[in-house]
């Protein structure tokens, strides 16, 4: 059955209350473990992090806005190149390629595209700078943008970044991002108006290195001859 917001007033507005409050709480039903677990020294993460140096993933994005009845869902392709190279391409619903170097955001959408500074539009920016920025192990970028706080293991860990900005975050209150050894696994961007979006990452495997040619067969050695035998046997009569 699908089910429709009440087309009363206060009963909507009652119900978009209810999914701001529970929202929150379905977040800390997903990170149990690492909300209770001891904080986490940013420095090694950081440094298994910048290891690292490119990668390519997929994901599926689900945006969770109070208006409407079910998640808006996008799929898609990752890939990041250090120091500062980050391409999102969008597949599904509809194709779109969101292409960050340095400073530079290049908005593509069939074949329309727009290129802007990236400080120029601080909302993307924080996004970019906070998912950038850890897939770096660049902590002086993160630092610059946000307040750190890091719990988990290396095995397992959580980042929670809160931008520095106070207009910032009257757009973006806070961005977590989870994380195994040195991937990315999740992305979640909480709106100050209650509403979020959460990524699910998939790195994709590197393609293994091709095999050694093999080794060509072994030669065998070429039989004595009995021609050259035949003149010494003459010799000793």
């Amino acid at each position: 059955m699908h089910l429709t917001l009440p087309s009363r007033p206060w009963l909507a507005s009652l119900t978009v209350l209810l999914r701001r409050l529970l929202q929150p709480m379905c977040l800390a039903l997903l990170w149990p473990l690492l909300a209770s677990a001891a904080p986490l020294d940013l420095d090694p993460l950081m440094k298994l992090l910048a290891k690292v140096g490119s990668g390519e993933a997929t994901f599926v994005e689900k945006k969770y806005i109070a208006q409407l009845d079910a998640p808006l869902e996008s799929s898609g392709r990752l890939s990041f190149n250090a120091p500062d190279s980050f391409v999102r391409e969008t597949l599904k619903p509809r194709r779109d390629r969101i292409a960050v170097t340095g400073n530079t955001l290049v908005m593509s959408q069939g074949n329309r595209s727009r290129t802007v500074q990236l400080d120029a539009t601080p909302e993307a920016a924080v996004i970019v700078e906070a998912v950038r920025g850890t897939l770096s192990g660049n902590r002086a970028v993160l630092e610059r943008h946000f307040t750190l706080q890091a719990q988990g293991s290396l095995e397992r860990w959580l980042i929670e970044l809160v931008p520095r900005d106070a207009r910032m975050r009257a757009q973006v209150t806070q961005i977590r991002v989870i994380g195994q050894q040195a991937q990315l696994r999740e992305v979640t961007v909480m709106l100050a108006d209650g509403d979020r979006s959460v990524m699910s990452i998939t790195p994709i495997a590197p393609p293994a290195p091709p095999a050694p040619p093999a080794a060509p067969p072994a030669v065998p050695a070429p039989a004595a001859s009995t021609s050259a035998a035949a003149p010494a046997a003459a010799s000793g009569q």
